[in-house]
């Protein structure tokens, strides 16, 4: 409908430079550029390489979103840019960009948060989000549970991870073993043909003494230690590493975790309702197992498909929408790229 917002979102936290294109709950251009290959040599991502990168993707890949969405800048009613978290040099280039195109172009602009873009992109493909819900937000460097009352308002943190984030793990045992960058596609691939009850690896923070001040963080550097020194074992034994029950095992490992204390965290809350979000939700073994084990509760479990729980821009131009419906107020042209920022502030005020 056109009464709707038609909102452009800016996406540059990490990698990916994303600029989406939204009217309402409706995606009308995702246009991504990423720097991923740049960073593959040095085995992660290398802050300097992906600003530099988000400064010559910016003007190309906002041409592309608009000319998918068959719209000009003049049409757009808002813009919205992750100001935070994120990498403090990528996060400058996009919220300088989007001050640039929403002064230009005399448009509010609304700073927001990465992470709750990531339960905001849900809405596109399933409809309004109802609330309460969990969300659980897994990527390389967020592993998180949050409460979600009123997303324009602001989440609950449940918990977080205290070191190694899931994707970050990921990550690091590909390295280990090999399989190269980014690890978590390629460790679900290697999983496939390998045996996931071959070794015992730990899961971190789920002992009864973690209840008490743990009950909903994550931890994953035990793990990737664990699998470092059992590697290790085999090789001065002078044995074959088995890549794909190593995978399997420690991919196991993750994704009991995670969906243990996401089902857990909507059980001790009392909600029927758990989003999945963020890069690692794009992993097949985990979307199985929360399936699984949310349907002996009752709890439906929605997320968005593997392309939307990346980075990108349509997440960011959601929250965007669901921001400017609820009359939220823009936030000022100074607005600050806030690499830490709060997950209870989903806007930066104006």
């Amino acid at each position: 409908m056109r009464d709707e917002p038609l909102v452009l979102g800016i996406e540059t936290s990490c990698d990916e430079t994303g600029i989406g294109i939204v009217r309402g709950h409706t995606l009308l251009a995702d246009a991504l550029a990423s720097s991923v290959d740049q960073h593959a040599r040095f085995g992660g991502v290398v802050p300097e390489v992906a600003s530099r990168a988000h400064l010559e993707a910016m003007v190309p890949t906002m041409q592309r979103a608009l000319d998918e969405a068959g719209v000009t800048l003049a049409d757009i009613d808002a813009i919205a840019v992750t100001s935070g978290p994120g990498l403090a040099g990528a996060l400058l280039v996009g919220v300088a960009a989007a001050k640039g195109y929403a002064l230009a172009a005399e448009k509010p602009i609304y700073g927001v948060n990465h992470l709750a873009a990531h339960v905001a992109v849900d809405t596109l493909e399933h409809g309004p989000l109802p609330e309460p819900a969990i969300a659980m937000l897994v990527s390389g460097g967020h592993s998180s549970l949050l409460l979600v009352d009123d997303l324009t308002a602001g989440v609950t943190p449940l918990g977080a991870t205290i070191d190694d984030a899931a994707g970050e793990a990921f990550d690091k045992v590909a390295r280990l073993l090999g399989l190269g960058f980014p690890g978590g596609p390629i460790i679900d691939r290697t999983a496939v043909s390998g045996d996931s009850r071959k070794i015992a690896f730990p899961r971190g923070l789920t002992a009864p003494k973690d209840q008490a001040a743990h009950r909903f963080d994550f931890s994953f550097s035990g793990l990737k230690t664990a699998v470092a020194r059992w590697v290790e074992a085999r090789e001065r034994a002078g044995e074959p590493v088995p890549v794909a029950d190593v995978s399997a095992s420690f991919q196991e490992a993750v994704c009991d975790v995670l969906t243990a204390k996401a089902i857990d965290a909507c059980l001790t809350n009392g909600v029927k309702t758990l989003v999945i979000g963020g890069g690692v939700a794009a992993n097949s073994r985990l979307r199985v197992l929360a399936e699984q084990r949310a349907a002996k509760h009752g709890i439906l479990v929605r997320v968005p498909r593997p392309g939307l729980c990346t980075d990108n821009g349509a997440m960011v131009a959601a929250l965007g929408s669901h921001l400017v419906a609820a009359g939220v107020a823009p936030s000022r042209l100074d607005l600050p790229a806030d690499s830490a920022m709060s997950l209870t502030e989903v806007s930066v005020a104006g």
